[in-house]
């Protein structure tokens, strides 16, 4: 399991674009979806890769109990920070210091198990994938959130860096420069999908994640019903091809079948 490359220094960058408009896009979209498949009463969560621990708050906020797992200890310390702002939430979080790698929970532990925005900093998805896979527990969910290999050049054309998008897109590239500047790694639904059935999972349908927006940057700030708009169109559109295939990135779900049912 190689990482592409170091996360750390640029997670304020990160912070700072997960709290805007592009950015809160992606995490609203990635929340309904699991608000669908999630039980409403209580289960138990693992948050791998949790960075400044959006996710893990919205999770927790929503009732569950996660564990937030992330390698780097000044992004663990972010989200003690706004964790400590929520005293409602305290309770129903644990932080832990690890990288996929370092998972060691056991078997089939957590009733979900997300993963958003962590494999395109690795070298492959397969050694991540089957430590991810085996901490679903029977009935569970396995939430991955990658870059969208098929996608990759589209930004840089709508953006009208037409000599970077051609070379990309001509020479079939598997990664590109990320949102924060750093090259990241592509990944195809289908790929994600096979690899999930071969740890005994069943995938479900997978979306496409902002595919009409995520070529504007950070200081796109529509109003509130701007927004909301952009958030419907988005969610409209994830779940249909030809326009799911262009989103910059990809949202693929796999549930472990419940050996206690059927």
């Amino acid at each position: 399991m190689v990482t592409v490359t170091g996360f750390s220094a640029v997670g304020a960058a990160y912070a700072e674009h997960s709290d805007s408009a592009r950015g809160r896009l992606r995490h609203d979209l990635v929340e309904r979806r699991l608000r669908a498949e999630l039980p409403a009463s209580p289960v138990r969560v693992l948050d791998v890769g949790c960075g400044t621990g959006e996710m893990t708050i919205r999770l927790a906020a929503a009732g569950h109990h996660v564990t937030g797992v992330d390698p780097d200890p000044l992004m663990l310390a972010v989200t003690a920070g706004r964790l400590a702002a929520l005293p409602g939430l305290r309770d129903r979080v644990e932080l832990v210091e690890a990288g996929v790698e370092g998972l060691s929970f056991g078997r089939e532990g957590f009733d979900a198990v997300c993963c958003h925005g962590v494999l395109m900093y690795l070298d492959a998805p397969g050694a991540a994938l089957a430590r991810l896979a085996e901490q679903v527990a029977p009935g569970g969910l396995l939430s991955v959130l990658a870059k969208n290999r098929r996608a990759i050049g589209v930004r840089e054309a709508l953006t009208g860096d037409c000599r970077s998008a051609h070379r990309l897109i001509a020479s079939g590239a598997d990664r590109s420069p990320g949102n924060l500047g750093l090259e990241t790694r592509g990944d195809t639904p289908e790929a994600l999908d096979e690899l999930a059935a071969g740890h005994g999972l069943t995938p479900l349908t997978w979306q496409g994640v902002r595919i009409f927006h995520d070529h504007l940057d950070d200081t796109w700030a529509p109003g509130r019903a701007a927004y909301e708009a952009a958030l419907d169109l988005e969610w409209a559109a994830s779940w249909r091809s030809p326009y799911r295939d262009l989103g910059h990135l990809v949202h693929t779900l796999a549930r472990r079948p419940d050996r206690n049912r059927g």
